[in-house]
């Protein structure tokens, strides 16, 4: 990922090996709602810059394009302005001479809703049907591009695609596919490089470089100290995939139930077998978020053991406790606030399906608390601070001293966000619902 850094030794060594492009992804919605919420970065202007200035100048050396997905995290148009920048920047001080296409893929709620009318919009599991009022809700809404914007910034002369909000696979694809590479083994090893490193023995080694051919394709990591393995080649296909022998993308599906891997040595993998099947219907994927409140989140830790072999007992007397004191205060009913008590080192993580038995040694309590306003938000987790410092079990006839992690001990989080879309929209044109400027034209 574009910022998460990378050996600058492994970008020389794919250009030595004869590498036609470099692929890499800007983002991703892993880290939650809030990046495409905000329309903002997770990533830092320096860490981007770092490697983009890397990327850039092996590229314009090479004489091969640079295609960046998914920029500032999101997608966002403001993602792609912010990338764009970094690179404008980096041109200038390494006077370096590129073509710069920049690719649009936000959305807005009144063409979304011409297409919901026309019931071109459908849920994906486990969603229901789009309501037209969840559009307009919606802070920011991306269409996820398939390699076919991309392919069309390259072939109108872009040397450095900067692309919206991309799914993982096209951004590596669209080359290949453009020079006449089949599709089956193009989209396969397309989603085994999608995380670099990840498809070798060392997920932090850096890059890796996919050979594709008629018949298949080769893939080796760029650090000469890690490996391709045919499991940690064919394990790929497990991430982030609900089925692992087929991948949907925009145009269709890629299908590996007859996927052959075969070690062509102890650091290179050959791949046989994949096919694409093209669907009936062009969709696109969309992905929105809204706010759906503001948080302040309070820390406490406990160590006394007596309320740590009644934890769950605890957080329940929180919950009824503060309930009580809001009302009193505030005069606000529990329906119009939420408050989330997570104790880490206990079940935080799973919940009830928590395999761990007993008490634990010591409990990080994160409580956060979601309202209408960050006022409403701060006020509720002030009330709380002597509880989080000093509530007793019910059986306790002392107050217990916990311990909190900052002072003041509530940081106020801003708006939260969630996501509210998962749905595709038919289109009878791949770039439809793109926009495609090279060059700085007026969008």
């Amino acid at each position: 990922m574009l910022g998460a850094g990378f050996p600058p030794e492994t970008v020389d060594r794919g250009l030595a090996l004869g590498a036609d492009v470099i692929a890499v992804d800007g983002g991703s919605t892993d880290s939650g709602p809030y990046y495409l919420g905000s329309g903002t970065a997770k990533t830092s202007a320096a860490a981007v810059a770092r490697d983009l200035r890397l990327l850039l100048r092996a590229a314009a050396g090479a004489g091969i394009p640079l295609i960046v997905g998914s920029c500032g995290t999101s997608g966002t148009d403001s993602g792609v302005d912010w990338v764009s920048g970094i690179v404008e920047t980096i041109l200038r001080e390494e006077n370096l001479t590129l073509r710069v296409a920049r690719i649009y893929s936000e959305q807005t709620a009144a063409v979304l809703k011409e297409r919901l009318g026309e019931g071109r919009v459908h849920p994906l599991p486990p969603m229901g049907d789009l309501d037209a009022a969840t559009l307009d809700e919606c802070t920011h809404i991306v269409g996820m591009m398939g390699h076919e914007p991309i392919a069309a910034a390259l072939a109108a002369g872009a040397d450095v695609v900067l692309a919206g909000r991309a799914t993982d696979t096209a951004v590596a694809a669209a080359y290949p596919l453009m020079k006449g590479m089949p599709p089956g083994p193009t989209w396969h090893a397309s989603k085994i490089i999608e995380c670099g490193g990840q498809c070798t023995t060392n997920p932090r080694a850096g890059g890796v470089l996919a050979t594709i051919d008629d018949d298949g394709f080769v893939i080796e990591p760029l650090d000469p100290a890690a490996a391709c393995t045919t499991t940690s080649v064919a394990a790929h296909m497990l991430y982030e995939t609900v089925n692992p022998f087929e991948m949907r993308e925009p145009a269709g599906t890629l299908v590996v139930t007859d996927a052959v891997y075969t070690a062509l040595d102890d650091r290179r993998v050959r791949v046989e077998g994949s096919r694409f099947e093209v669907a009936d219907q062009y969709t696109v994927k969309l992905e929105g978020a809204r706010v759906t409140g503001y948080e302040t989140m309070s820390f406490t830790a406990i160590r006394d053991p007596h309320i740590l072999a009644r934890i769950e007992e605890w957080v329940a007397l929180m919950h009824e406790v503060l309930a009580g004191r809001v009302s009193q205060t505030l005069g606000l009913d529990p329906s119009g606030y939420a408050v989330d008590i997570r104790p880490y080192g206990y079940n935080a993580v799973l919940g009830s399906i928590d395999p761990a038995s007993g008490p634990p040694r010591e409990v990080g309590v994160m409580m956060l608390v979601n309202a209408p306003d960050q006022a409403t938000a701060t006020a509720i987790a002030k009330i709380a601070n002597p509880l989080m410092l000093h509530l007793p079990t019910s059986d306790m006839d002392y107050l217990p001293s916990l311990a909190f992690a900052t002072s003041p001990a509530e940081t106020e989080r801003g708006a939260a966000y969630e996501f509210t879309l998962n749905h595709v929209v038919d289109v009878d044109e791949p770039t439809a619902l793109f926009r495609i400027e090279i060059e700085g034209a007026p969008r």
